[in-house]
């Protein structure tokens, strides 16, 4: 007998993954009713696609590659950049309300993109409209079994790799989900740091239990730093799209002077990393950063950028006639679940799609918009691999399986959990050091022994673990003790047994750039 594919998570990866699994029977786990608890709703700027006619798949795949400072594999680019100008026709088919001026697509240029092709709605409203879309065709799909209230705890281990998943429902009753395929759609990290663009929820849960499974993780430390979130003491930071500087808005410090000028070629559209370290530097040293759209956008902004415009309002700035603080907070994990471009992982019967899977198609640094593009793309490439026969012959985890769930896991209390996000931001942020990655190591190593191997705790080990390990500045990544990159590429590959290991143990876990 056939069992349901089982997806974990309901973002635009994972919903986007249902629909294409069809005629296939699917339960699909939403921890938060549906649209509630996913990041993709969040998303401003749009989807990236080669649609207009001065551009081109291999353009993107270069824009993609460049941006990822050496650390992007080439298969996952191509992929991405051949596949999402027809998921974006096929999101529109069903009713996704892209701008268009009549036949042609209204498309946004973004950071370090060389032409115009991300696809919007009404300026910063593409996630929102998006995951309206693709919630009203779930419901619509018989094929599809919604768990509302419903989040995984534990992966299942089988005999030969991932047997379903152990979820916990409302109402905190237990259930044991047997499926032939568990795909994991569960979101970023941005929760373990105390400033993030993210749901606070999202806290690296599906490296935790997908490594508990024996599943390799890739690139953990590389966590990017989005430069222009609202600067105003709110959790989460509201986001300033990037279309805003894709628009004409510039960076300006408390005295009305542009600082992004003397800092890249690309000022205000320079790859994210360096706007990101432009504009902390620019408040750890009291000169303050502000993005000035009062010239570019003006008047026009709550028909523009009407999230963008609601989020000043509640802070009490009117970005028409005054500049808006900004900081760089966490928003989107490159590392993750290590995947190929299909979303296998390393462990039979595992897959990953989305924010929490890593495929090498962000490298160190992410293409601006490239995100909600990879959700859909991976997403119908995994489907498409799955109708083919997805297990494959892979060699057995580092653990023996068994038949209970992963051992470990659960959530850290409130306030530990506030420790723990105050201290990522501190020291594992958008500037690192050795002193204060090892004060974090001992904060994880504290928590743990009060609270036990919580998921937060793992994701958080991982992260900081090889970001202690990698000592250069590439990307998101950046030592204030280890500023120069390194001549040579290289991802770095865990499993839970290494991060056990001494530091000097770090070359083993060193794969070499494609």
């Amino acid at each position: 007998m056939t069992r349901p594919v089982l997806i974990i998570g309901a973002g635009i990866a994972g919903l986007w993954a249902a629909l294409k699994m069809a005629p296939r029977e699917v339960v699909l786990l939403t921890g938060a009713p549906l649209g509630q608890g996913a990041a993709s709703g969040w998303a401003q700027g749009g989807v990236s696609a080669a649609l207009a006619d001065n551009d081109s798949p291999a353009l993107h795949a270069r824009d993609t590659m460049m941006a990822g400072a050496g650390l992007v594999k080439a298969d996952a680019a191509h992929a991405l950049a051949e596949g999402a100008a027809a998921e974006v026709r096929a999101l529109a088919a069903i009713g996704a309300p892209f701008e268009r001026n009549g036949a042609d697509w209204s498309l946004s240029r973004e950071a370090a993109h060389s032409a115009h092709r991300v696809a919007r709605v009404k300026g910063d409203g593409a996630g929102a409209a998006i995951m309206a879309t693709l919630i009203e065709a779930v419901c619509a799909s018989k094929h599809i079994h919604v768990r509302d209230g419903w989040q995984a705890v534990h992966l299942l281990s089988g005999e030969t790799g991932c047997a379903g998943a152990l979820a916990e429902g409302p109402d905190g009753e237990a259930e044991t989900i047997f499926a032939d395929e568990t795909v994991l759609a569960m979101g970023g990290a941005g929760g373990l740091f105390a400033l993030t663009t993210t749901p606070a929820g999202a806290q690296g849960q599906a490296m935790a239990m997908a490594a508990r499974l024996g599943a390799q993780i890739q690139d953990p430390e590389f966590v990017q730093f989005h430069p222009t979130a609202l600067n105003a003491d709110l959790d989460p930071a509201p986001l300033c799209t990037e279309a805003l500087r894709g628009e004409g808005a510039v960076l300006i410090d408390k005295t009305g002077e542009r600082f992004m000028k003397p800092v890249h070629e690309l000022a205000e559209l320079a790859p994210r990393d360096v706007v990101a370290r432009a504009v902390h530097r620019q408040n750890a040293r009291g000169l303050g950063a502000f993005l000035d759209c009062r010239e570019a956008i003006g008047d026009a902004f709550p028909d523009r950028f009407p999230a963008v415009f609601a989020a000043c309002q509640r802070a009490g700035i009117d970005p028409r006639v005054q500049p808006i603080p900004v900081a760089p907070t966490a928003h989107y994990h490159m590392g993750g679940v290590k995947i190929d471009i299909d979303g296998r992982t390393t462990v039979d019967g595992l897959w990953a799609i989305g924010e929490c899977a890593s495929s090498g198609l962000h490298g160190a640094n992410r293409l601006a918009s490239n995100s909600l593009a990879e959700g859909l793309v991976a997403a119908a490439r995994c489907a498409e691999a799955m109708s083919k026969g997805g297990r494959r012959d892979l060699p057995p985890p580092p653990r023996k399986l068994g038949t209970s769930p992963a051992s470990g896991g659960g959530k850290l209390p409130h306030l530990a959990l506030q420790r723990l996000r105050q201290a990522m931001s501190r020291h594992c942020g958008v500037e690192r050091s050795a002193s204060g990655l090892g004060e974090l190591i001992e904060l994880i190593n504290a928590l743990e022994a009060s609270h036990g191997p919580a998921d937060a705790l793992l994701a958080a080990r991982f992260i900081v673990t090889a970001a202690l390990r990698r000592n250069e500045s590439r990307g998101g990544h950046f030592r204030t003790d280890y500023p120069a990159t390194a001549d040579t590429a290289a991802h770095t590959v865990y499993t839970l047994a290494d991060l056990d290991q001494p530091s000097t143990e770090a070359a083993r876990h060193s794969v070499p750039a494609e």
